[in-house]
């Protein structure tokens, strides 16, 4: 009883999603002893349903997945497991196999609102006694349930991103030390994108071109359509540990873990192309402008926001759907070394219409 309610104690004492998943995955580690236990983000990509994990355990450990982001987006087809695929397409709270190697497997969706876009994945040598399965239901309920409290602290309620509020706290976290809580825990083992040298850390500033022509012309439901799109294919192009933030209306805020410039171009170039190729029902074609810089230790949100938005207003004054970095515009002479400390339009509540 006492590793549980220690076990308990942990996992409600987060209030970061990812932190409250490290805790699960090790708790479910420590009192169910499974041969493997896995998060599993299912995320939605170009009409097809995708999985790929978050966290898992390995020799021990629990890993953090940062996988690399090379010509797609590191997911597989939901299809590829039948078991799960007709778990969520029943809406139902489980679904138990017996795998190609004899193994028992239990699928566990998490249900929030009647949408799940995570699974854990449980694998034993043979199936569960009603007891531990009692112990395992109990944990995922406190999972389900903790998680929902912090989805409405957190969230934006239409797209399910980080909301403006959440933003000071994680910068902060990044642009001190260049990590993120998860990543300073000794028990997490961070799969780097590239060599271990990397440490550069880079903030975006994402606006929809013609945003409001697209809610004139169509309507505010089919603007809001595009804007829980746009946000499937932010949460597609990247990595479970990078941040993705809505700030209101049609802007959002990346912040992108560990790359070298020219990957992170690369990146940030790929979800731009990605968004362009997309089909929006009924709308059509949408493009986006992006503006990115590289974060520097100790500088204010403020300052590195307005770089961001500085390189994102050169996208937008030079033909809009491109991707522009501060650091290669000052260089260029196509824009000043500094920055004027007014208020950054993206602070207002809701600048619908800011960067039209």
């Amino acid at each position: 009883m006492q590793p549980l309610i220690k076990h308990l104690v942990g996992m409600t004492g987060h209030r970061d999603h990812n932190l409250l998943e490290l805790s699960v995955v090790g708790a479910l580690r420590d009192l169910v002893r499974p041969l493997q236990v896995r998060a599993l983000e299912i995320f939605r990509f170009r009409d097809e349903q995708y999985v790929r994990p978050r966290v898992w355990v390995e020799d021990g450990r629990v890993v953090v997945a940062e996988e690399t982001l090379g010509a797609d987006h590191g997911g597989e087809l939901l299809s590829h497991f039948p078991s799960l695929h007709a778990c969520i397409a029943e809406h139902i709270n489980s679904a138990e196999e017996t795998d190609a190697d004899g193994q028992f497997v239990l699928w566990l969706p998490v249900w929030l609102d009647d949408k799940v876009t995570t699974c854990l994945q449980i694998v034993n040598a043979t199936p569960y006694s009603p007891q531990t399965m009692d112990v395992i239901e109990g944990i995922l309920g406190v999972y389900r349930n903790y998680r929902s409290l912090l989805d409405y602290s957190e969230r934006d309620s239409l797209t399910g991103l980080l909301n403006r509020k959440t933003f000071d706290e994680k910068f902060s976290k990044l642009a001190v030390g260049g990590e993120d809580e998860e990543e300073s825990s000794d028990e997490v083992d961070l799969e780097r994108r590239h060599a271990e040298d990397v440490h550069e850390q880079w903030l975006a500033v994402v606006d929809i071109d013609h945003f409001k022509r697209v809610n004139d012309q169509f309507g505010h439901v089919y603007g809001d359509e595009v804007l829980i799109l746009l946000a499937n294919l932010l949460r597609s192009s990247f990595r479970a540990h990078d941040r993705i933030f809505r700030f209101g209306g049609e802007e959002f805020v990346i912040l992108l873990r560990s790359a070298a410039r020219s990957d992170a171009h690369r990146i940030f170039e790929r979800f731009r192309s990605n968004v362009e190729k997309h089909d929006f029902p009924q709308v059509g074609r949408v493009t986006v402008s992006l503006g990115f810089v590289r974060i520097q230790p100790n500088e204010t949100p403020v300052v590195i926001l307005g770089h961001a938005d500085q390189a994102l207003y050169f996208a937008k004054e030079n033909g809009r759907n491109r991707v522009c970095n501060y650091e290669d515009l000052v260089s260029s002479g196509s824009l000043p070394d500094h920055i004027d400390q007014a208020p950054a339009e993206f602070f207002f509540e809701n600048p619908i219409e800011s960067k039209e």
